[in-house]
């Protein structure tokens, strides 16, 4: 349930930026880049936890960008050891309606609540320069967490169906 609700959370963030991405990008000549980060956590054995980081970068603008730069450094390295890719990435060029996507993958080394930093895009435009981007963050990351067994999950949800139906009951009689 949690995890649909910060899929729904990621989706709408996209959209809302796709949307003013392309009201900016019609008054501007430069590219306009939508960045978007997503991380998943997945148990891989007791007591171990790995995370993968998809970010897609979308060019919105009326206009190609070129040397694209990807950086998500912010992954400190006390709590999170690189098991696969890497957290940087570079492109030539980027062409108006084209995405690239980039990921990696870590490995959890401590428990607890991780807040992750947006990652940033550097891009030349030959008229401006270098510009640069930042991704939508992404939710907090709760490593190695104790879960709700599912059978405990669905008793939760069938109380609270319950409670709902009463005072629905109670409300209208």
């Amino acid at each position: 349930m949690e995890i649909g609700m910060r899929k729904l959370s990621s989706a709408l963030a996209l959209l809302s930026l796709a949307l003013i991405s392309a009201s900016i990008a019609t008054t501007t000549e430069v590219p306009f880049m939508v960045v978007h980060k997503k991380a998943s956590l997945s148990s891989i054995k007791s007591g171990s936890q790995r995370v993968s980081v998809t970010i897609d970068i979308y060019n919105q603008g009326p206009s190609s960008a070129y040397d694209i730069n990807l950086a998500d450094d912010n992954w400190n390295s006390n709590l999170f050891e690189i098991v696969s890719g890497n957290t940087s990435k570079s492109w030539e060029k980027l062409d108006v309606g084209q995405v690239l996507s980039h990921s990696f993958e870590l490995q959890t080394k401590t428990k607890g609540l991780f807040y992750g930093s947006p990652a940033v895009v550097t891009f030349r435009v030959p008229s401006k320069g270098v510009l640069q981007a930042y991704s939508t963050p992404i939710l907090p990351l709760d490593v190695l967490a104790e879960s709700i067994p599912e059978k405990k999950l669905e008793w939760v949800i069938q109380i609270i169906s319950f409670v709902k139906i009463y005072l629905i009951h109670r409300l209208y009689n």
